[in-house]
């Protein structure tokens, strides 16, 4: 078995786990453990890069205003996503948080569509409706918009369009724009450390544990996708890219007990299968490609 396909799946195995990795730390406020998430990140990243002798690499690449432009706005948003999910997860919203990543595959095709004027395959307009159809059944059920999946499907999304304009790869990529929040999320935990409600004076050690290893938690992952994105197909990355959110899903009902009612059943079978029918016809596509290449 291509060995991409094991780093693929050690890395949403990973994120899949993030849930019960932030419980163990609900007592700290959210944004200080983005904070911390953070500037830890950008440490661990620093001392890899130094080691792999690739600093240089990285300043080399970074061409110019513009470019470097595109990467704050990339690391706001990446920041942004980061707070609602740790909220939404200690908040008890797991399988919302969940439901954010089922719809995110979505939500990048339409902004393909309507930014990038990218076009849709006929066929790919019917699961985009039927999922929009589970969406409005959920929120209906809900009584309210579930605005946790969609501000983390909205700005993971925008967030890889972000990416998108402005290249570069996983490691680069990522210790720039914890680089880019670095200075302002030290200062606040530098504040917050000084008036003496510092999650780092406050909390026991397991916890101060905890916040520190945010940085390779966070950076290992990210690390293991961007090896795997180049070892094997789209098609076979985009079917795993569903274990993350399947894993959440699970914890979150199985686990930590969040109500789960038939209604909402109902709702994430209607995405399930707009999901399902997306990656089929995505698949019979890549294949129908690959076989007119080969004549």
């Amino acid at each position: 078995m291509n060995k991409g396909i094991f780093y693929g799946i050690g890395a949403y195995v990973i994120w899949g786990f993030f849930p019960i990795y932030f419980k163990l730390i609900h007592e700290v406020p959210a944004i200080q453990v983005v904070s911390h998430r953070i500037v830890w990140s950008f440490l661990f990243l620093s001392i890899l890069l130094f080691a792999r002798k690739e600093w240089r690499s990285l300043r080399a690449a970074i061409l110019g205003p513009k470019f470097l432009l595109v990467f704050l706005v990339s690391s706001m948003l990446l920041g942004l996503n980061w707070l609602i999910y740790v909220y939404g997860v200690n908040a008890g919203f797991i399988v919302e948080t969940s439901l954010g990543y089922y719809i995110n595959p979505l939500v990048s095709i339409l902004l393909g569509v309507f930014v990038l004027r990218e076009r849709l395959r006929p066929k790919q307009w019917a699961p985009i409706g039927i999922a929009t159809i589970g969406v409005i059944y959920l929120a209906f059920n809900y009584g309210r918009l579930p605005w946790i999946a969609l501000m983390l499907a909205l700005t993971f999304g925008l967030y890889g369009l972000a990416k998108k304009t402005a290249p570069l790869g996983s490691l680069y990529g990522l210790t720039l724009e914890t680089g880019m929040l670095f200075i302002p999320s030290l200062i606040f935990l530098l504040v917050l450390q000084g008036s003496g409600s510092g999650a780092l004076s406050a909390t026991s050690l397991r916890t101060s544990t905890l916040l520190m290893l945010t940085g390779p938690v966070t950076a290992i992952p990210l690390l293991l996708f961007g090896t795997a994105a180049k070892k094997i197909d789209l098609s076979m990355l985009g079917l795993l890219q569903y274990i993350a959110p399947t894993l959440q899903f699970l914890i979150g009902v199985l686990v930590y007990r969040e109500p789960f009612t038939i209604q909402s059943f109902i709702g994430f079978c209607i995405i399930w299968a707009a999901l399902i029918l997306l990656w089929l016809e995505g698949y019979l596509e890549h294949r129908k490609l690959k076989l007119i290449a080969q004549v």
